[in-house]
């Protein structure tokens, strides 16, 4: 009988934020169940790839090191180092010396090897469980051009996640968000966006109007924002390819803000401002077809779609004080799901459809948190002096947001953390940055 050996994440409070994991993707014992419990993170080794032509030596070994980054930053695993290793892999195509890998604890053996052709780079990989002795799965290739280098790494890794823990990965993605320069008392702000892991930085706007509130569509080519070019808030949307753009709606006498793509990308819904009353609207994407979905005296904003697209959740003081409520998508009555101490804000719904992200703010510090969707089992994953504005990994398993500390110095910056509240971590950016947007998987 061949032993399965698992990998459990702690949940502190025993909520169960990932569900049942599927585990039909890990062929072989070998795999991750992220549940209950406490345990040191899976071992893995991974020697550089094989450069199997004198055009791959500048790739191989790259490569090798970003899906290693991409896991170990997961906190899920962590990466044996090199000079530990008792034998090498001097050839993809060799047997694997288990009793090697098996000697220095590896569970897990990533080999990979790199080839080239002109402009294109090719990548081919296999996954090992060392203690059965057995590949975790078919290898698989990847083929790109050598600007995609990066990109290639990441669907590797993306592949190795999943066969080992059954979750989508989240690693070939992208990240939009706010490039802040400058003095606090004249801050200058563009749009950028970025690989997740703060690579590959590109300008989507000049610095020459105040932005914020970046979304991505659905697929990711496109993305919303708010812009003060004309000296009031309006929505814009961006090609990110050709990176034109143009406004939504301009209606006189009003302020737009605050938008977000429905599930399908076909509709827009933002916060409207009009007569000092600001509520939720929502409009096709071409900018036509304004409706209001909700009409109180209070001010509601930031609204987020269910995955399904069936209902939406906002922030409203209709109650006298910022909390979060849940409607039907196309208005009606809300029902009010934050109950807890202090003021509630910047909801955003999971991928997975089953938790709220959300910005807390209490007793004088700031919280990024996550309830289930009828308000229950709330669980605060971070404190500071101003923590904002949280968006999901694609695969709901990581939560992205803006933190400021305290004090002149106190620039805000990008951090991620895991659902469970463990491994936050500083997402490496150039200057200050804030209001993070984690786009889908590329295609």
């Amino acid at each position: 009988m061949t032993l399965i050996r698992t990998l459990t994440i702690a949940f502190a409070t025993g909520l169960s934020l990932l569900g049942a994991p599927n585990t039909s993707l890990a062929e072989g014992p070998l795999r991750i169940e992220i549940t209950d419990g406490v345990i040191e993170p899976l071992p893995f080794a991974i020697p550089d790839f094989q450069a199997e032509d004198g055009g791959a030596s500048d790739y191989a070994g790259l490569i090798a090191r970003v899906v290693a980054a991409d896991l170990a930053g997961t906190g899920l695993f962590r990466e044996i180092p090199a000079d530990a290793f008792v034998s090498n892999v001097t050839s993809f195509a060799s047997p694997v010396a288990y009793a090697d890998w098996k000697a220095i604890n590896a569970q897990a053996l990533i080999t990979g090897a790199v080839s080239t052709s002109g402009d294109t780079i090719n990548v081919k990989f296999r996954v090992f469980d060392v203690f059965s002795d057995q590949p975790l799965g078919e290898g698989l290739q990847f083929a790109g051009t050598a600007a995609s280098w990066r990109r290639m790494a990441h669907k590797v890794a993306d592949i190795v996640y999943s066969r080992i823990t059954g979750e989508g990965g989240y690693f070939d993605s992208r990240v939009v968000f706010v490039s802040e320069s400058g003095p606090k008392n004249a801050k200058r702000k563009r749009l950028a966006i970025m690989d997740y892991d703060g690579a590959n930085v590109q300008y989507l706007t000049d610095s020459s109007a105040l932005v914020l509130a970046p979304r991505f569509s659905p697929t990711g080519d496109k993305v919303l924002y708010t812009s003060y070019e004309t000296g009031f808030p309006q929505v814009y949307v961006l090609d990110v390819a050709t990176v034109g753009r143009q406004v939504l709606s301009q209606q006189q006498g009003t302020m737009t803000f605050a938008p977000r793509f429905s599930p399908d990308g076909r509709t827009v819904v933002y916060s409207l401002s009009a007569g000092g009353n600001t509520d939720i609207y929502a409009m096709d994407i071409n900018g036509s077809n304004p409706r209001r979905l909700t009409s109180t005296p209070s001010i509601e904003t930031a609204p987020s779609f269910s995955p399904d697209g069936s209902q939406i959740v906002f922030e409203s003081d209709r109650s006298g004080s910022q909390q979060l409520y849940v409607m039907p998508a196309g208005g009606g009555e809300a029902t009010r799901i934050s109950f807890g101490q202090g003021r509630y804000g910047t909801p955003v719904w999971s991928p997975r459809g089953d938790l709220i992200a959300f910005t807390k703010q209490n007793a004088g510090r700031f919280h990024i948190g996550v309830m289930r969707t009828d308000g229950s089992e709330e669980r605060l994953l971070t404190a500071s002096f101003l923590d904002e504005g949280p968006t999901w990994s694609p695969n709901g398993r990581v939560i992205m947001f803006a933190r400021e500390s305290q004090g002149a110095a106190g620039a805000p910056a990008l951090y991620s953390v895991d659902i469970s509240g463990r491994n936050l971590r500083r997402v490496v950016t150039e200057g200050a940055a804030s209001d993070p947007a984690w786009s889908p998987l590329l295609k």
